[in-house]
């Protein structure tokens, strides 16, 4: 496994900033507070553009992939195929617009982003999602990943702990055709055990260390792909695969995540 170095744009490196290090050791399992319910916040409508502009963007999508992602490493026919089809325009802010196919994260509210497309696009590669695999997802945020994992092939499960982050990516997803991605409003370091075991997780915010019931709701050989690490610095990116029963842990290099809230 080479080690790879993930550069994100400083721009919004303040927005999305945590921290550095291994994962500290995982912590006492406690049992799972009640869903999280919906706040008084309206959810943003879905981005739409005009038929005009969808070549435009498919276009912006196609250079992104071979500028940004293919020419970085990212091999999986999957992956490329994936984020080549999914508009990532019908994710981000109608503000945004003009930076949707840029290679950097883009604030989506509640003081939280939309990952670089490299990011991604990486860690979808490192999951090796095969057709049919049940992926959990914590952090749906405005359900891009979750969209690209689908395209993917995968049954995507996503959590969000903020509900008027869980509405939006819900109306998105509808909108843009992803339906069969199953959400819910509640905390992602409980994962979502009535739907466990997985073949994979992703967790799309980082922890300062690893949610111990995320271990138990991964299938024997399952993979987990995870930022982790003490807020306020430079993450470490994890792969962590099973192997005999035990856990392996794969440096994948630093990257910037916003920080992972809930739990005990």
């Amino acid at each position: 496994m080479i080690r790879r170095t993930v550069l994100l744009a400083a721009a919004l490196a303040a927005a999305a900033g945590c921290a550095a290090g291994a994962p500290a050791p995982p912590g006492p399992s406690a049992s799972p507070p009640p869903a999280v319910t919906a706040g008084p916040s309206p959810a943003p409508s879905p981005t739409r553009v005009p038929d005009a502009l969808e070549e435009r963007f498919r276009q912006e999508r196609e250079s992104m992939v071979a500028r940004h992602i293919e020419a970085r490493g990212i091999e999986d026919p999957r992956v490329l195929d994936a984020m080549r089809s999914v508009p990532r325009h019908r994710f981000v802010p109608e503000r945004y617009l003009g930076s949707a196919y840029a290679d950097h994260p883009l604030p989506i509210g509640e003081g939280q982003t939309i990952s670089q497309p490299y990011i991604v696009a990486l860690m979808s590669e490192l999951l090796q999602v095969e057709p049919g695999d049940r992926v959990l997802e914590i952090g749906t945020g405005s359900g891009y990943q979750a969209a690209v994992l689908a395209e993917m092939g995968a049954q995507v499960y996503s959590v969000e702990i903020i509900p008027v982050l869980a509405a939006s990516a819900r109306r998105r997803l509808d909108d843009v055709g992803y339906t069969g991605v199953v959400t819910a409003t509640r905390d992602g370091y409980y994962g979502w055990e009535v739907h466990a075991p997985f073949d994979a997780i992703i967790v799309t915010a980082a922890p300062d260390h690893v949610p111990p019931p995320l271990l138990t709701q991964v299938k024997p050989g399952g993979r987990l792909v995870i930022p982790a690490g003490p807020t306020g610095q430079t993450q470490t990116l994890w792969l962590m695969v099973q192997r005999d029963g035990e856990w392996v842990s794969i440096n994948q290099g630093g990257v910037i995540f916003v920080p992972l809230t809930g739990g005990p």
